[in-house]
């Protein structure tokens, strides 16, 4: 399995089955960008999904994950057709296929793939060094290395990936980061870099400023509620959860999403402390509208050093106010907007609290602040600027 993006849980974007072609129809007049990508397409849906869903309007998008086991004895390449023209590419390795034996059959899978399409024009967008292993053969128009972590820090992280970092930075000809501390570390290593920090789908989480149906999972929690959705692992600080829910019984903390990486028997367990499991990004909004207060309590460590939340603007978009522990790009962009409060310990965090609960008292006044704040914070808008520096590139 990914060491980031486990392949056993499917959440994706909707539970709504959708009709879609048996593969996606290539078109040869139009480039085709190869997405390369430690996270899957149906994990958690976040960046590389919102941009290559744009992406496939004007290339054909292929979006290739880490490799998965095969009860089979050859190995294979699943491909799957996606919403939005978006083709997902799985190598599918039988047991015993590791190390050079798992680069070559990549190589050989993702060749004779590329080669059936009759791909000519093609650009090569990475979102992990590690993937360069089985493509630094390919002749793209164009590499783009979209960084939006930094990976080496995270749990698992294979040990070479700092190393294949440096030669995908030698090789690419754009570099983009998921936020200003990712672009500070990064600048100096590479003259085309820029930084693209968490955007929002404005509309879609705006949704939960009108009242939703109060999901039958979440339906019987009190108020007030302090939630939380995204991946729950090492970046998560469970002994603030746990300090917080100790410290104020009557409020119930209300956590959304897989978890990953760490142990859940790790996890505090207390009456008001609950666990929801992971949820398709439709169905967000309707938790986020049954919240008092939207909270971030993100450890601080390496893992969390560079990261640019997506999960900020969001909570503004659906109306919440928000309680964050110190990330740095977090303070920067939000610490003086008076809507998200940044707290350091637990105590600080009851406190901040407690005045994100007396701010939603004037809604009007919460709303205006973050649509102000929102502004051109979109994936359209993202997406739009990315796509000139791609044509300055070129």
């Amino acid at each position: 399995m990914s060491w980031a993006g486990p392949f056993q849980y499917d959440i994706g974007k909707s539970r709504n089955a959708q009709q879609v072609p048996a593969e996606v129809v290539f078109d040869d007049q139009v480039p085709t960008l190869l997405c390369l990508s430690h996270l899957r397409w149906s994990f958690v849906y976040q960046r590389p999904q919102h941009l290559m869903s744009r992406f496939a309007r004007d290339y054909n998008v292929l979006f290739h994950e880490e490799p998965i086991p095969t009860e089979d004895a050859e190995p294979w390449l699943e491909v799957r057709p996606e919403e939005n023209g978006v083709q997902v590419l799985i190598p599918r390795l039988p047991a015993g296929c590791e190390g050079e034996d798992a680069t070559r059959v990549q190589r050989q899978l993702l060749d004779g793939y590329l080669e059936k399409l009759g791909v000519s024009d093609l650009l090569l967008w990475y979102y992990t060094p590690m993937s360069l292993a089985f493509s630094d053969h390919l002749a793209p128009g164009l590499i783009v290395y979209d960084c939006m972590d930094e990976l080496s820090a995270f749990r698992g992280a294979p040990p070479e990936l700092v190393e294949r970092e440096v030669e995908l930075m030698c090789r690419a000809n754009l570099v983009f980061t998921g936020g200003y501390s990712l672009y500070e570390a990064k600048r100096q290593r590479h003259d085309n870099a820029h930084p693209f920090p968490s955007s929002v789908d404005v509309e879609h989480f705006a949704a939960a400023r009108r009242p939703q149906h109060d999901p039958d999972d979440q339906a019987e929690i009190p108020h007030p509620r302090l939630g939380f959705y995204g991946v729950i692992d090492e970046r998560l600080d469970i002994a603030l959860v746990e300090q917080v829910a100790r410290m104020r019984p009557d409020w119930q903390i209300v956590l959304v999403g897989p978890v990953v990486k760490i142990d859940p028997a790790e996890l505090p367990q207390r009456d008001n402390i609950h666990y929801l499991g992971g949820k398709t990004y439709d169905e967000l909004p309707q938790y986020l509208s049954g919240w008092d207060v939207a909270i971030m309590p993100f450890a601080l460590n390496e893992s969390t050093r560079f990261i640019s939340p997506t999960k900020t603007p969001e909570y503004l978009a659906g109306g919440c106010p928000v309680v964050s522990t110190p990330i740095t790009d977090v303070v920067r962009t939000y610490g003086d907007t008076g809507i998200v409060r940044i707290a350091n310990s637990a105590e600080a965090f009851v406190a901040a609290t407690e005045a994100a609960l007396a701010d939603a008292e004037d809604r009007d006044g919460l709303l205006a602040k973050a649509d102000e704040i929102l502004g051109d914070m979109s994936w359209d808008h993202t997406w739009s600027l990315m796509k000139e520096k791609m044509q300055c590139a070129i």
